[in-house]
């Protein structure tokens, strides 16, 4: 355990992106809070995303937002947590249960890309 407060301190020292493996319950959220508290963005905004429990289509909602109209049942605007987590920690967990399309749209968006 030593080793793992070493390593999250060491991380949060810096302003580089984390891959938090583990199985599903071991803990990959603490951690990721852990950095996140730890570092200068520690007052910003900490947004977690479990992408194991939603569709393809509600993920991508969830993750860049919609506007009203956008689609049937989008009564009103919605900030995607892409925009909620600016200047703080997005941690996106499960992200292997999401299709390689999906996953290729988060990996553009945050490299700056756009979709």
């Amino acid at each position: 355990m030593l080793e793992v407060f070493e390593m999250v301190e060491s991380v949060a020292a810096t302003k580089s992106s984390a891959l938090i493996l583990g199985e599903t319950g071991a803990g990959k959220e603490l951690i990721a809070r852990a950095i996140h508290n730890l570092s200068k963005e520690a007052q910003n905004p900490f947004i977690a995303v479990n992408c194991a429990n939603l569709s393809e289509t509600l993920l991508e909602s969830e993750m860049f937002g919609h506007v009203r109209g956008a689609y049937t049942g989008a009564e009103r605007e919605k900030t995607g947590k892409f925009e909620l987590a600016h200047g703080g920690t997005l941690f996106l967990d499960e992200v292997g249960d999401m299709t390689p399309a999906t996953q290729s749209k988060l990996l553009r968006c945050a490299s700056g890309a756009g979709v």
